[in-house]
């Protein structure tokens, strides 16, 4: 019988599941009473989510104040995203075809990496502003390095008997760049795509906290700051549902652009 419901019926089963759980739990008299001191601080803590649902269809149908904030915190996300994976294919493909290079600045790259970039954000701020400026480079930083070791990996991993045959049939270093070593990286830089996403956001969100007048980061600290879960709530989902949506084109993008590489399952069928 699981196999032949589709796969898309259990996934929203899962999701009503969650929310059927969430609202039994944040209502008054379900929860066992050690829990909590009063049947209220559930809804308090954790919100409720008929009003966060409320205030979404507030937010896009009614009171429609959502589109500046959000075409903000998005514009912010997709330059982010868009400059860091750029910047990470050309440093990662230089790199990994310059092995002099790759060992003069390999520690440094490292030091880099390891620090924890979301400090940077204060100081993105002084230097940038607080505008779109100093939430991009903070985005930037946490898209660059996730594209950067994907793509310098998958050149790296390039098989040396097919270079040497390229090599051999007369390929130019121009036509390895294009016909080897890209279709090796592209699917290094896809899976990377997937995980950037979500820290690009993370990147304009945080921005936000630190200082802003618009975004829905912007929306979230001001609901906070008043104590209202609910709207921290809606904030969060609405954040997630972007977040998805921008997971899903990339997810287009990849599969016709791979249309080249075997599907999951192909190569043992042969």
């Amino acid at each position: 019988m699981m196999r032949r419901v589709p796969l898309w019926v259990w996934q929203l089963l899962l999701l009503f599941g969650v929310f059927g759980a969430w609202h039994l739990l944040t209502t008054p008299g379900l929860l066992p009473p050690f829990l909590f001191e009063n049947d209220r601080q559930a809804a308090f803590f954790f919100g409720e989510p008929l009003k966060v649902l409320q205030r979404i269809v507030g937010w896009f149908f009614v009171s429609a104040d959502i589109y500046e904030h959000l075409a903000v915190t998005l514009l912010e996300t997709v330059l982010a995203f868009g400059i860091g994976t750029l910047l990470g294919l050309g440093c990662g493909l230089w790199l990994a075809l310059s092995p002099l290079a790759a060992a003069i600045l390999d520690p440094y790259i490292k030091a880099a990496n390891s620090m924890p970039r979301v400090i940077l954000a204060p100081i993105f701020a002084v230097w940038f502003g607080l505008g779109i400026a100093s939430k991009v480079a903070l985005g930037v930083t946490l898209v660059f390095f996730i594209v950067f070791f994907n793509v310098y990996q998958g050149v790296k991993e390039v098989s040396p008997v097919v270079l040497a045959n390229a090599r051999m049939l007369g390929a130019s270093r121009r036509a390895l760049l294009r016909h080897v070593y890209l279709p090796s990286a592209t699917s290094w830089v896809f899976s990377s795509l997937h995980t950037s996403v979500g820290l690009a956001f993370v990147g304009a969100v945080v921005g936000e906290y630190l200082g802003s007048s618009r975004g829905v980061g912007y929306l979230i600290l001001q609901a906070e700051g008043a104590f209202d879960i609910n709207t921290v709530m809606a904030g969060i989902l609405v954040l997630t549902v972007f977040a998805l949506l921008l997971d899903a084109a990339v997810g287009r993008i990849e599969r016709r652009l791979m249309k080249w590489q075997p599907r999951s399952g192909e190569s043992e069928k042969l």
